[in-house]
C-alpha cells in the first residue's frame, strides 16, 4: 500500500495528526535546537492552559529579563542566549492579580525534565515570586483557595494557594531509613 493510499483513509490522517506533534518535539530534540511547543495535556476539561511565548520587546518582557537577570547573565558568561517566553493569566477576580509566567529555554537552563517555568504576582508595584521552578505545562483552575484559583503544573500535580505562595499538594514520599 502507498502513502497516498494510506493517507486517503480519514482513520490514518487523525493518528498522523496525534503522533506528529510528539515526532516534531522528538526531532527537534535530536538536533539540539531549542524550540517551544505548547502542549494542552491537562486531564481537566475546565483548565485553562497558560500559553507562553516570546515577547521581545513588550512591558512582560522586560519584566520577565529584570526578574532572571541572573539567571540570563550567567548564561551570557557561558555563551548562552536562551529564549525568554512568558504568559499571563488572572489568578482571582481582583484586577491586579495578573500573574507573569516566565520559562527561560536553553540546552544549559533545561534538563532531562524540560523548562522550568516560575510566577510571579505583582503587588504594589512589585513582583513576587509566587511559584518557583516548576517543569511541566502549567494550566490555571477553576477551583480556588484562598480567593486565587489552583494551579494544575503537568497532568496531575494541583498547587493551591496559602495566602503567600503556590504550595504542593503532592506528599513527598517518605525518606528510606
Amino acid at each position: 500500500m502507498s502513502i497516498q493510499q494510506i493517507l486517503s483513509r480519514p482513520a490514518a490522517v487523525l493518528a498522523l495528526s496525534f503522533l506528529l506533534p510528539g515526532t516534531l518535539a522528538c526531532a527537534s530534540a535530536a538536533t539540539g535546537k531549542t524550540r517551544h511547543h505548547t502542549r494542552h495535556l491537562s486531564q481537566s476539561a475546565s483548565a485553562a492552559p497558560v500559553i507562553l511565548t516570546a515577547h521581545p520587546g513588550t512591558k512582560l518582557d522586560e519584566d520577565a529579563r529584570k526578574l532572571n537577570a541572573d539567571d540570563l547573565q550567567d548564561a551570557a558568561k557561558h555563551h548562552d542566549q536562551p529564549v525568554v517566553l512568558v504568559g499571563s493569566a488572572p489568578l482571582s477576580s481582583g484586577k491586579n492579580d495578573e500573574a507573569l509566567f516566565v520559562q527561560l529555554q536553553s540546552a544549559r537552563l533545561c534538563g532531562s525534565a524540560g523548562c522550568t517555568t516560575s510566577v510571579y504576582l505583582k503587588h504594589n508595584d512589585t513582583w513576587n515570586t509566587v511559584l518557583d521552578s516548576v517543569n511541566g505545562d502549567i494550566s490555571v483552575l477553576p477551583t480556588r483557595h484562598k480567593g486565587m484559583h489552583d494551579l494544575l503544573v503537568g497532568p496531575n500535580d494541583r498547587w493551591i494557594w496559602n495566602g503567600r505562595e503556590y504550595q504542593d499538594t503532592l506528599s513527598a514520599p517518605p525518606m528510606p531509613k
